[in-house]
């Protein structure tokens, strides 16, 4: 074989950036090491088994990642292919026979004359052999590949992911959400504040101790850091921990009236814009269904629209904004690219949209051309954005929400929102074909 680049990691991110690159007409060697090794959630052999949900969530094109599966369909790729053809009742969702599907990706990347499928376990980044190296390990990655990831980056790696909600700032209530950071009173402040009364603290309190929470899988087996527990496990050590702890009012009186509260959620900055702010210490274990009713207890957040969830699991992910340029390279190590959930995305499809690019990329590179991202308004581009300008001292993965894409030109109705932003995206993406030479 020529030179060829090499994918370690046979999921839906190495196998979509297998297949782009194989349909270039570049050789690839795609490494997975099932079925001598599994991780803890593999049951089988096959390549891109969906080790939880067999959802892909909506398929409607107003959504943000109904508009991320139109974006790969459009860039052809293999892991839309497959699910559209292997797809099962599910509404306005894609829903996926999760068997047919992994023997579908498997046979495509099988049979595909330039791509090699080598069964084995990669313990070293530079013993593959490629001119270019994707690195595509996923969530439950190997010990040696998280060994030496953790030596190349400089301990810029995390092993679970703490997310918390993130709302959108024009459903808030303004007459009750403030603007003040703490012990500041000379400037408008960087964070918004919800302030309780005695009465709201103690409704909110007996909602959040009795609230469902999801079960950990049996590879989590999650070990909370002190610094970053659940708000649910805080609020169980007593009544008063969360008002000494992320819900503290000290320093945080009302700007205009002076009024302590009696507990307060500080909501923060999710991007520049400031179209969208999470809350602050609120990364939890709760149901997405009781997230949305105990969260919506906090003043100023009745009518919240929720762009993101909160959620803690197992997860392996690099500080992408320290670590990666904007093509998902490694700035430290030239020629090695970080893709899937490895980048800092969540979500089937989204990891599989950054194996797309990635796949992209390199073709882009091995032709000798450099390569261009996707335009920002995109999904795509939205979400390489989210991996590469992210602060990161807060960085947390993230799916694809229209709360990353830049804001709107004009005014519209919540509801046409959607439509607009996908119909532009597509015009985008479009254009960035032909000058990217796809």
């Amino acid at each position: 074989m020529n030179e060829y680049v090499s994918i370690i990691g046979g999921g839906l991110a190495g196998c979509e950036a297998a297949w782009q690159l194989a349909c270039r007409e570049i050789p690839v060697v795609l490494f997975e090491m099932r079925p001598h090794r599994f991780s803890p959630a593999h049951e089988s052999e096959h390549l891109a088994e969906l080790v939880c949900s067999n959802s892909l969530r909506s398929n409607q094109i107003h959504s943000a990642v109904g508009l991320l599966k139109e974006e790969m369909r459009r860039l052809d790729s293999l892991i839309m292919s497959v699910a559209d053809n292997t797809a099962v009742p599910a509404g306005k969702a894609l829903a996926v026979d999760r068997n047919r599907f992994a023997l579908a990706v498997t046979s495509a990347v099988n049979e595909h004359p330039l791509i090699e499928l080598r069964r084995e376990e990669v313990t070293s980044l530079d013993a593959t052999g490629g001119k270019l190296v994707i690195i595509a390990g996923g969530p439950l990655s190997s010990r040696a590949l998280t060994d030496e990831l953790r030596a190349i980056t400089g301990g810029n790696l995390s092993f679970y992911d703490a997310i918390a909600p993130v709302v959108a700032t024009d459903s808030l209530d303004a007459d009750k959400v403030y603007r003040k950071s703490r012990w500041d009173d000379d400037s408008p402040g960087d964070y918004l504040n919800c302030p309780f009364s005695k009465k709201e603290y103690e409704r909110f309190y007996e909602a959040l101790i009795s609230a469902q929470t999801v079960p950990l899988k049996s590879f989590e087996q999650v070990k909370y850091f002190e610094g970053c527990l659940p708000i649910e496990v805080m609020a169980g050590r007593g009544e008063g921990t969360l008002r000494f702890g992320p819900m503290k009012p000290v320093g945080l009186a009302h700007p205009v009236t002076g009024e302590v509260p009696y507990a307060v959620v500080q909501l923060r900055a999710e991007n520049v814009e400031g179209s969208m702010y999470n809350l602050v210490g609120f990364q939890t274990k709760l149901t997405y269904g009781e997230q949305k009713r105990v969260f919506r207890l906090i003043p100023g957040l009745e009518k919240a629209e929720f762009i993101r969830l909160g959620s803690i699991h197992r997860n392996t992910f690099l500080c992408s904004p320290l670590l990666l340029d904007d093509t998902l390279q490694l700035v430290s190590k030239p020629g090695f690219f970080v893709t899937g959930q490895l980048s800092g995305v969540e979500g089937y499809v989204e990891s599989a949209a950054m194996g797309l690019l990635s796949g992209l990329y390199t073709a882009m590179y091995m032709r000798g051309q450099k390569p261009v991202p996707p335009p920002r308004d995109t999904a795509m581009g939205s979400l390489v954005y989210h991996l590469t300008t992210s602060d990161p001292r807060h960085f947390q993965p993230s799916n694809v929400n229209f709360g990353l894409f830049p804001a709107l030109n004009k005014k519209l109705p919540r509801k046409e929102r959607g439509t607009f932003r996908s119909q532009q995206a597509l015009n985008s993406l479009e254009n960035w074909k032909v000058e990217a030479r796809y």
